[in-house]
């Protein structure tokens, strides 16, 4: 890695730097403008300095990064450091990097899904959240967030996105990120009737679940 790809953050002052993975526990509600949604957040075993990050300290970050190509926790590290100051793209690359490393591994993979999500790079999110599956198939909010791609994709595919949340509501039929979604790919089918169906399941799962709102203004836009 060169220097340029540094991108000018030496110059920042990172004022939550999580630890190894931090990515994950981004809200993928809050990367969408139109329409948001998503699984909220996914634990992470990250750790949280509780302050500033220095620039020498971010320095030393990419200077390790830049000199352990292979070392796949430095990798991922940096790709948290650009992730948590809403650089996904920049965060994608890093996390590549250490999946070239440890292709298999499966919160990597989860977490470079997340990031090409918030990057609104959502084909790339679709790709990246069945691989995720194909490792842990029974990952019901990387499946819902799958179906959340599918929907903002383009072209969007509102019937696959269908089945993907129909398979995680039958396991867990109050899962508040799927009846969400739910609700968006068939208000956008033009089936507002069996949307309207779905908000109504999401009030009874969560009343106070902030995702009720834009689904009802989905609706009825």
């Amino acid at each position: 890695m060169q220097k340029p790809l540094v991108f000018g953050i030496a110059g920042l002052v990172v004022g939550l730097f999580l630890g190894f993975w931090g990515a994950n526990s981004i809200n993928r509600t809050s990367s969408l403008s139109a329409a948001p949604a998503g699984s909220g957040t996914v634990p992470f075993n990250g750790i949280a300095n509780g302050g500033n990050m220095p620039e020498a300290d971010i320095q030393e970050v990419l200077d390790q990064a830049q000199n352990e190509p292979k070392n796949f926790a430095v990798q991922m590290r940096t790709g948290d450091m650009y992730a948590q100051i809403g650089r996904f793209a920049e965060a994608v690359e890093f996390y590549k990097r250490g999946l070239a490393v440890r292709p298999e591994d499966r919160q990597g993979n989860l977490v470079l899904a997340n990031a090409y999500f918030d990057a609104r790079m959502f084909k790339e999110a679709v790709e990246q959240y069945r691989k995720v599956l194909s490792l842990t198939p029974d990952d019901n909010n990387a499946r819902a967030d799958l179906a959340g791609s599918l929907i903002e994709a383009d072209p969007p595919d509102y019937d696959a996105a269908i089945v993907e949340v129909e398979t995680v509501l039958k396991a867990d039929p109050k899962h508040e990120a799927s009846l969400y979604y739910l609700g968006i790919a068939l208000s956008r089918k033009g089936e507002k009737e069996k949307a309207s169906e779905a908000l109504k399941r999401l009030e009874e799962a969560n009343p106070a679940n902030p995702l009720i709102t834009r689904l009802r203004q989905n609706i009825e836009s």
